[in-house]
């Protein structure tokens, strides 16, 4: 299954450390990690889920496939800016949201007008997410929930 993983672009270590647990949990079960490409949040799933030996693939706002951080396995450029928002959530069979600002409320909003299942983990406290505590418990939520197409 395809993982969307949305959060802050500039997080602290404890929330890095966190989002790269949680790109090792998604890799070792086999899920493919759909992110925005940058830093933060994305940098740190990714970084996790390569470490695991897991495929990346990293949906970025700019039109230069070399902007994305080191740790994406399939780099995709759009020239979007934050309309490449959608293509994120789109890309995913459902979306685990790590901290976060207004892109990821975005996303969010986004990722449930299209029915996907959407786990958060400290993240903004809106109706239709599920918030849980821990990486473990947001792979094993979104494992539950998630509809594949």
């Amino acid at each position: 299954m395809r993982v969307s993983v949305i959060g802050g672009s500039s997080v602290p270590p404890e929330t890095a450390a966190v989002a790269e647990e949680l790109g090792e949990r998604l890799a070792n079960r086999g899920h493919t990690v759909v992110c925005g490409g940058l830093g933060g949040v994305m940098a740190a799933v990714c970084r996790g889920a390569a470490n695991a030996g897991g495929e990346t693939i990293g949906i970025l706002p700019t039109d230069s496939r070399a902007d994305a951080n080191p740790h994406v396995t399939v780099p995709i450029a759009t020239g979007l800016g934050h309309a490449r928002n959608a293509l994120v959530v789109l890309n995913g069979d459902a979306a685990i949201a790590v901290d976060g600002a207004h892109g990821t409320l975005s996303e969010i909003g986004l990722a449930l007008a299209h029915g996907r299942a959407v786990a958060g983990l400290d993240t903004h406290d809106v109706a239709g997410v599920e918030a849980v505590g821990s990486p473990s418990d947001a792979v094993a939520y979104v494992e539950r929930a998630a509809r594949t197409d």
